[in-house]
């Protein structure tokens, strides 16, 4: 019973401050929001530590890492999971848009923008999404995808120079050390974080679940309900069969917690990489898949785009059917949810996109601006938690079929002993 309690201690204390921060943030609505700058607190350092911790994880992941073969598998059996798992993500929710199509019968008013945003071309898009035109903007959260290409190309020279560049592979492993150090010491206060932020989240757009946009809600969150439950299942068990379902699940409640309370996938990297350890990943699989899968494994933002591309489709009277509209909106789903920064709030650029691509007027921007924000909880939930089961499907085709058994043969014959 003790060891119990010591190895759940620390997620249990988390829901009840989300638990105990919900209660709050209803019964004080607005109000709550003077609670607000106690999360704030608590994000903004873990978004301080992130930036460092994605750049010696990822580095010194790939610096350490047996050969430029392995990482060469890694990479290409992570991107095949990741758009797999997108386009699941995309198909069945257009299926269930079909079924249940979330703007019929809305009346919604189009209010302008009180400013243009001005229109941005995919290809411009593509290379502000991947690089920066200085080293500087790096070192910040809003250029993860860059940093995260900056810290693999260091890691690759890092191993290829060999034995003269040891030092810089021991000084980059020292730094992914510390720096989960530093994120054990922030989680000391994510209790009153992470429930001061929830009581926030839940005063200031409870009310909003009730207004024109409940339609859209009452699609999205049993949707996203049922594919956190019954997809990712799914694909634990395509990881390793019944023990992957078991040992996903029995490591997913700190993860769940930290990305609904949060609404940040980049926040929530720390506890997905500590999970992912305890499910037994192989550290240069995580390592690799989890930084990239904030910036580039989006399923709930996938479900999401799909839902605002058509419910823009029904508030402007297009017709969502024929072969070719499936494909774009699925083909755009997909794209949008690769650009969409692992930040809070951070769908503008998709959103952008979504209008550029489909032609959209600026009047629509508010529209799917306030999707996204009620979304956002359960968006971030799939986003982040997402990224745990697609290091366990990377696992098994980088190690084989049995490689969960690798990991748990050792504890098993102990036992035997």
């Amino acid at each position: 019973m003790k060891n119990t309690w010591k190895a759940y201690r620390s997620p249990i204390i988390l829901l009840l401050a989300i638990i105990v921060g919900s209660i709050v943030g209803s019964t004080m609505g607005k109000d709550a929001a003077v609670l607000k700058p106690f999360g704030d607190l608590f994000l903004n350092v873990m978004f301080m530590i992130v930036v460092p911790l994605v750049f010696f994880s990822i580095s010194s992941s790939v610096a350490n890492m047996a050969g430029a073969k392995r990482f060469g598998k890694i990479i290409s059996s992570m991107l095949i999971v990741f758009l797999f798992t997108g386009t699941v993500a995309a198909i069945i929710s257009m299926a269930g848009i079909k079924v249940f199509p979330p703007s019929e019968g809305v009346n919604i008013d189009l209010v302008k923008p009180e400013a243009s945003s001005e229109q941005v071309s995919i290809g411009d898009q593509l290379v502000s999404t991947v690089t920066v035109p200085d080293f500087v903007d790096l070192l910040s959260r809003a250029n993860m995808l860059a940093l995260i290409l900056f810290s693999v190309l260091l890691g690759l020279a890092t191993s290829k120079v060999g034995e003269k560049a040891k030092p810089l592979a021991n000084f980059l492993s020292a730094g992914s050390e510390v720096t989960l150090q530093m994120v054990k010491y922030v989680m000391y206060y994510a209790p009153i974080g992470l429930g001061a932020y929830f009581a926030a989240l839940v005063g200031e757009f409870g009310p909003t679940l009730l207004g024109s946009y409940f339609k859209a809600v009452l699609f999205y969150y049993p949707f996203s309900i049922l594919y956190f439950f019954g997809f990712f299942t799914l694909y634990a068990f395509m990881a390793h069969g019944k023990l992957g379902i078991r040992t996903f699940w029995k490591n997913m409640l700190s993860p769940s917690v930290t990305s609904l309370a949060t609404c940040s996938s980049a926040a929530s990297i720390p506890v997905n990489l500590e999970a992912a350890k305890k499910m037994g990943v192989p550290d240069d699989i995580s390592e690799t898949t989890i930084p990239l899968g904030a910036t580039l494994h989006k399923d709930g933002s996938v479900i999401g785009g799909v839902l605002k591309i058509t419910f823009l489709f029904g508030i402007f009277g297009m017709d969502f059917s024929g072969i070719n509209t499936y494909l774009l909106v699925g083909g755009v789903a997909l794209l949008v949810g690769m650009v969409m920064g692992a930040i809070p709030q951070g769908g503008l650029i998709a959103e952008m996109l979504i209008l550029s691509l489909f032609g959209f007027p600026p009047e629509a921007l508010p529209i799917i601006a306030a999707i996204s924000a009620i979304i956002d909880p359960p968006a971030t939930l799939l986003n982040a938690t997402g990224d745990n089961v697609a290091s366990m499907m990377t696992a098994r085709l980088v190690e084989g079929k049995n490689w969960l058994l690798k990991k748990t043969a050792p504890l098993t014959q102990q036992k035997g002993a």
